[in-house]
């Protein structure tokens, strides 16, 4: 019966990614078991955190994107809600990009290029009953 429960578990993942191979590479990684909303810059991850904040499980936001960065997004998440997890992304690996990011509320950061076993790990530590 518990199997048959994990296997039921879909969390809701929404994906801030303005480059389609980015996103494309997350869907391949995680598609199979979460159902993702994308969006592809701040402005878009608020309207979709907006509309979907009862469903969604967390929120994998790329920092470098055009019109919002995901910095300047997640501050604005946060206003709202305290605990979705915030996963952010960085091609920079620079301690400096981390830092502020965790200042923004970030629960999380991964430098890219992002990985299989680095992203479900990272999911995996916030939702166990995830089995890949």
């Amino acid at each position: 019966m518990e199997n048959q429960n994990n296997e039921l578990f879909r969390p809701l993942i929404l994906v801030a990614e303005d480059d389609d191979s980015n996103f494309k590479l997350i869907k391949a990684i995680i598609g199979k078991k979460c159902d993702i909303l994308w969006a592809k810059n701040g402005e878009e991850i608020i309207k979709l955190f907006n509309e979907n904040k009862d469903t969604a499980k967390a929120i994998l936001m790329d920092i470098k994107m055009p019109l919002m960065t995901g910095i300047e997004a997640t501050k604005e998440i946060r206003k709202e809600d305290t605990h979705i997890p915030i996963i952010m992304q960085t091609a920079y690996a620079f301690n400096s990009d981390k830092e502020m990011a965790m200042e923004a509320g970030a629960s999380q950061v991964l430098v890219k290029p992002i990985t299989l076993s680095v992203l479900r790990n990272c999911l995996t530590g916030y939702f166990p009953e995830l089995i890949w």
